[in-house]
């Protein structure tokens, strides 16, 4: 016998019904951020006794990550180029975007599991969390602004010294509380909840690997995780990978900031965790896809004296093996960190 289409009728009201309540408790809560350290990995490096995270600095620094009165001029905000749905990186320009237009000469980086870095941009130029903010917002091509300002400017708003007195118990804010509530929402962006993360570590009979990422995997323990290992897929040192130098951004990568020339086109080693959602790749965007970054691997590594000694031979994989590699690397999306309700906009 089948159901009577008013039963169906009712049924599907229902669901719809509890459907769409439940998107209005997610849209609708603030949530809850908990740091954690995932089962296997390494001791962070951020010190949380000196800067421990609290919901209300977690609150106050997200606040200000997507305020734009961080700028000179309050046109743009971290946020312009650290989109949530990227990894919090800039997916629609090769180099980010500054005030009135400007381009710098970097792809912005990607913003997650920062507790374990230790040190931050492209050149390792900074060493603390709490410190990084800083380059941005007096960077004259990004922010163009300076703390002394912002404080200022702070400091006339009444929501902003009530959110600061919760967080910080003073009503008076001060350039190293923004930095502090900035470094509290910053070091919440945990990202460890991938296919990859639930694979390895058995959460489910029904979650495992195609026979394409397996294939995969293995590809990249035996050629790419001497330098991106797991499970933070970064070794946390820099590495000159064989790029050309770009005429127009002359960026000689890490020898700027130590004068050394050891040091010549050595970048950041990137974690490769939500790499397929956070194209273009390399320190200045040259490549839009992962089929791209793959193929320099292969053939298109420029040997220099400070090369990594791993890339002194090309990559030899066929395209069976590069299409499986990649598949691999999809399994390293955290879909819940790209869209988790917590770390969007919610500037009042």
């Amino acid at each position: 016998m089948g159901i009577p289409k008013t039963l169906l009728l009712v049924i599907a009201v229902i669901t719809f019904s509890v459907i769409i309540i439940s998107f209005s408790v997610r849209q609708t809560g603030d949530g809850e951020v908990v740091f954690s350290v995932p089962k296997g990995w390494p001791k962070p490096a951020y010190n949380f006794k000196i800067n421990p995270v609290t919901q209300d600095g977690f609150k106050l620094g997200r606040r200000l990550f997507f305020d734009p009165v961080l700028s000179r001029d309050s046109s743009i905000s971290c946020n312009s180029c650290h989109t949530q749905f990227s990894a919090f990186t800039h997916v629609d320009h090769p180099v980010s975007h500054g005030i009135n237009g400007l381009k710098g000469t970097r792809n912005a980086s990607t913003i997650f599991n920062m507790a374990w870095n230790t040190s931050f941009m492209w050149d390792g130029r900074v060493k603390t969390l709490a410190e990084q903010p800083v380059n941005p917002i007096t960077n004259p091509v990004e922010m163009d602004n300076t703390m002394e300002n912002i404080v200022s400017k702070l400091n006339q708003s009444a929501t902003y010294k009530e959110d600061f007195k919760k967080a910080f118990g003073n009503t008076t804010i001060s350039s190293q509380q923004v930095l502090n509530a900035l470094a509290q929402f910053l070091v919440s962006l945990q990202s460890y909840n991938t296919k990859y993360d639930k694979v390895i570590a058995q959460k489910s009979k029904d979650i495992r690997f195609t026979e394409d990422e397996k294939e995969g995997l293995q590809i990249f323990r035996n050629h790419c995780a001497q330098c991106h290992k797991e499970p933070l897929f970064t070794d946390n040192r820099f590495k000159n990978i064989g790029l050309t130098v770009i005429p127009f951004y002359n960026d000689y990568g890490r020898m700027l900031i130590t004068h050394d020339p050891k040091d010549s086109l050595l970048f950041r080693v990137p974690s490769l965790r939500n790499v397929a959602a956070s194209y273009p790749y390399m320190h200045d965007g040259r490549f839009n896809t992962l089929e791209e970054v793959i193929d320099h691997y292969r053939s298109g590594v420029v040997q220099s004296p400070t090369l990594a000694p791993e890339l002194r031979q090309p990559l030899i994989i066929d395209n069976k093996q590069k299409a499986q590699l990649i598949a691999f690397l999809n399994t390293l999306t955290d879909d819940e960190f790209l869209y988790d309700l917590r770390f969007r906009n919610w500037v009042r």
